[in-house]
This record gives C-alpha cells, sequence and structure tokens, in this order.
C-alpha cells in the first residue's frame, strides 16, 4: 500500500527563485482608502519588501490595476521597484479572467503562483480561488493584502486555505528563496531588505553590525 502524494508537503511543496511567479493585485489609492483590516503603512511596507524580494531572486513578476482611471495608479513605492512595467490595467474585478494576465502566466511556465492583493475578500480571493481550480498551486502573501475590515480579511484567508491556497507572509517568501545562507549572491540583498522592512529585526541587525566593527577600548 502507497501512501497517496500530498503536493503541500515535502521539499517540492518550497518556493525557489525557479519555480514560481509573483502577481500584485490592485495597491491603489482607492484600495488603501478603504483598507482597515491592517494599518495603511504596514501593508506598503510589506508589499514593496516582497516586490524587492522577487526581484533579488528574479521571480517573474506581474502588476496589474483595475480601473487605474477611476481608482488611482498603482502606489509610486511599488511602481518604483519595477520602473519598467506598466501595470496591466483590467475593468475585470477578477484578476484571473483578464486574458492578458493568463497569457503572462503561461509564458512563465510556473505552476506555484504567489499573490498578494487590495482587498483580500475580493481582488485576492477572486483569482486564487479561480486558478487553484485550474490546476495552479496558490500562494498567498497574507501580510501584504487587507480587507475592508479585518473579519472581511480573515473570513478570505480562511476560504482561500479551505479551496486549497497556502497562506504564507513577505518574509517567508524571502526565507524560502534564500534557503541557505551559502547563496552568497542575494544574501546581502536579503540583509538589505532586513534593514529597510523589517523594523526591530533591521535595527539590531544594524545594532549589531555596529557592536562587531567598534574595536574594544585600549
Amino acid at each position: 500500500m502507497t501512501t497517496p502524494h500530498n503536493p503541500k508537503a515535502g521539499l517540492d511543496a518550497l518556493l525557489t527563485p525557479d519555480n514560481c511567479a509573483l502577481i500584485l493585485i490592485d495597491h491603489q489609492p482607492f484600495q488603501f482608502a478603504g483598507l482597515r483590516s491592517h494599518d495603511t503603512q504596514t501593508i506598503i511596507n510589506n508589499t514593496v519588501g516582497l516586490a524587492r524580494t522577487a526581484k533579488l531572486f528574479g521571480v517573474p513578476t506581474l502588476l496589474t490595476t483595475v480601473v487605474e482611471e477611476r481608482g488611482g495608479y498603482i502606489i509610486k513605492q511599488l511602481q518604483d521597484v519595477f520602473p519598467e512595467q506598466k501595470p496591466i490595467n483590467r475593468t475585470f474585478i477578477n484578476t484571473w479572467q483578464d486574458p492578458r494576465v493568463i497569457e503572462w502566466v503561461k509564458k512563465t511556465g510556473k505552476k506555484k503562483i504567489v499573490m498578494a492583493a487590495l482587498w483580500t475578500e475580493i481582488c485576492l480571493a477572486f483569482p486564487a480561488i479561480h486558478a487553484l481550480g485550474e490546476g495552479y498551486e496558490v500562494y498567498i502573501v497574507t501580510d501584504a493584502s487587507g480587507g475592508v475590515t479585518v473579519e472581511a480579511h480573515e473570513m478570505a484567508i480562511q476560504r482561500m486555505i479551505q479551496a486549497g491556497a497556502v497562506p504564507l507572509t513577505w518574509t517567508v517568501f524571502s526565507a524560502e528563496l534564500q534557503r541557505d545562507w551559502a547563496r552568497t549572491s542575494t544574501e546581502a540583498g536579503v540583509a538589505r531588505l532586513l534593514v529597510d522592512h523589517m523594523g526591530a529585526v533591521g535595527t539590531s541587525f544594524t545594532w549589531e553590525q555596529q557592536l562587531l566593527n567598534t574595536p574594544p577600548p585600549k
């Protein structure tokens, strides 16, 4: 008797720079105006940290907005991470219904899709559930997403988990891609992300570097 394979367990279930793609959905002024599940600055910080992580490791990343002419352009802090990329501006509420998004995903060749969005209960839940139904493995970044209430955010996370999505936070994404401190090509970049986006962890790391580089008194 063989044990059924669990695709959400084992080494192959973990993300690597080569096996995933990232979609960042609707981090726009209108959505931020209705955000009540999290502090706005926290979501901005985490989303930018997530985007910078993807760029550091060469993870294909797509920016997308919904009716930006009324809801506003994607926030500058995020656009600045990928200044050359024009976000796909949709009318579909469900990102996964836009043919341009599906075409982009297929061109990446990735089956593990990482997503973050505003709002969690709509702009993240709809495409996550849809993509899961089409055979993709979906990972949802819960602290780079937010809803109109705490309940709306939490219920959406539960709904997506029940559908098969895997929740994670942006710092887990960073650690999962780094995986080994012997990966020296990205080690310094990850340290920079810790300093810039991880609050007390970053300040403690900077303090540690100060102490290590201060010669003892004679």
